[in-house]
């Protein structure tokens, strides 16, 4: 069966550091607006959604042509919201891309690596994507977290802490900062919303490693764009000038 790819993008408007977040104009144009804009760029994608609790978001989606499902409120995470989304409006699609509704700098190249991934391998349940710590960036910084793969390329464990710990001088090792965005096969996502939070996914506040810990494989693309998501109005302000420089390649 070809594979049949959607991408979800929440979208919460409740955000506790950051109320009315996905609406906060940059470069004229509210922030949820840039990412599906990015994500619809994407190649091998056959849909773009925005999942979100509010009927504000709602609005403005319609505004700039974008389909948005309203979901509940009781979702506990933008996991969640998409496995919604899925079950509401997705019959018959194969996969789904979790795209996170700050990241106004979303690569759309990442996102196409991410399904052509999944289309290509079909024993590949769940993806994401890392990139290379540049020498001066901090792999000490709990909010960069690190990824370390198998030589298959399949994640072998997420941390906030450095990842590996260098104990001896190893030529050749490299540092991968962990991307936050996901593909799933619709059975795994399905699955992965009914399992309950896990011990290590707790410790470091880490979703995916819900996953790890049920013996999931997730498979690791290696890209060179870093995406800066928005958490709070310095971040936006932060990737203003970014983006506006980005708009006029």
């Amino acid at each position: 069966m070809p594979a049949k790819i959607a991408v979800v993008i929440p979208a919460r408007y409740a955000s506790t550091r950051f109320p009315g977040k996905p609406l906060f104009p940059l470069a004229g144009k509210p922030m949820i607006q840039h990412v599906w804009e990015r994500a619809s760029k994407a190649k091998g994608i056959d849909r773009v959604i925005v999942a979100t609790e509010d009927e504000r978001i709602e609005a403005a989606c319609e505004s700039f042509g974008a389909e948005c499902v309203i979901t509940s409120e009781a979702c506990r995470s933008g996991t969640d919201r998409v496995a919604e989304v899925a079950k509401k409006r997705l019959k018959g699609y194969t996969h789904v891309i979790n795209v996170q509704g700050d990241e106004p700098l979303v690569d759309p190249g990442t996102v196409t690596k991410l399904a052509k991934g999944m289309a290509a391998d079909e024993s590949v349940r769940m993806i994401t994507s890392a990139s290379v710590f540049e020498p001066n960036d901090d792999v000490q910084n709990p909010n960069a977290v690190k990824v370390v793969m198998d030589r298959a390329g399949d994640a072998l464990y997420f941390s906030r802490s450095p990842l590996p710990y260098v104990r001896n001088e190893t030529k050749g090792l490299r540092f991968f900062r962990h991307q936050g965005i996901y593909g799933y096969t619709m059975e795994l996502l399905f699955q992965f919303v009914k399992w309950k939070p896990t011990l290590l996914e707790m410790a470091e506040s880490l979703e995916q490693l819900r996953a790890l810990e049920n013996g999931v494989k997730i498979r690791v693309v290696e890209v060179k764009h870093i995406s800066l998501g928005v958490d709070t109005p310095e971040d936006a302000k932060a990737v203003a000038p970014l983006l506006a420089a980005l708009l006029k390649k």
